[in-house]
């Protein structure tokens, strides 16, 4: 009884998984173009190009105070970066998480702890560009959002006319966000 019981667990849990999945494609697929002029947002912070050009690429750049504690990803809007802080007991105290620059969404996720609730190993974004290693974690003004890599590499700007949640990467740190933030992984945003 218990091995039936634990495999009807099993598929429930497998579709559920996907249901969210398919939602979650399915909230990004149909939003709409255009969408109706809605109230002023709080702009993201935008770091200027001189504090951008003053960062030592050689030199990490450490994790943010306030953004939670133990294995994580730190998403900050305003310095458009994300970290993958993992296990400090597994991590040698030289070691600093890794970290790299992301070009954010039109659609931003409120500041908050979230958890990954789908993946997809590639689909077509909402701007209708092939997309891999897709790790959604939000739901923003019925837009999902989630952190992704364009397929021909190229990381541009989005149409600041479109509601988009992609928040995209390189194909490199694509691979990195995918190996390192699975199914109820938590993601913090912070400003």
């Amino acid at each position: 009884m218990a091995r039936s019981s634990s495999g009807i667990v099993a598929g429930l849990t497998a579709a559920a998984i996907a249901a969210v999945g398919f939602l979650g494609y399915q909230a990004s697929a149909t939003a709409p173009a255009h969408p109706p002029k809605a109230a002023a947002q709080e702009p993201a912070p935008a770091a200027s190009p001189a504090a951008a050009g003053k960062q030592d690429p050689a030199k990490p750049v450490p994790v943010p105070e306030g953004s939670g504690t133990g294995v994580r990803v730190v998403y900050s809007v305003g310095q458009k970066r994300v970290w993958l802080v993992g296990d400090a007991a597994q991590q040698p105290q030289q070691q600093q998480p890794k970290s790299f620059p992301v070009v954010p969404s039109t659609v931003h996720p409120k500041p908050g702890t979230y958890v990954v609730g789908s993946r997809s190993g590639s689909v077509t974004g909402s701007d209708g560009v092939p997309i891999e290693h897709v790790v959604r974690f939000a739901t923003q003004e019925g837009v999902a959002v989630g952190f992704s890599a364009r397929v021909d590499g190229t990381t541009p700007e989005p149409d600041p006319n479109k509601k988009t949640g992609g928040i995209r990467m390189t194909r490199a740190d694509g691979d990195a966000m995918w190996a390192f933030a699975t199914i109820s992984s938590k993601v913090v945003v912070i400003p």
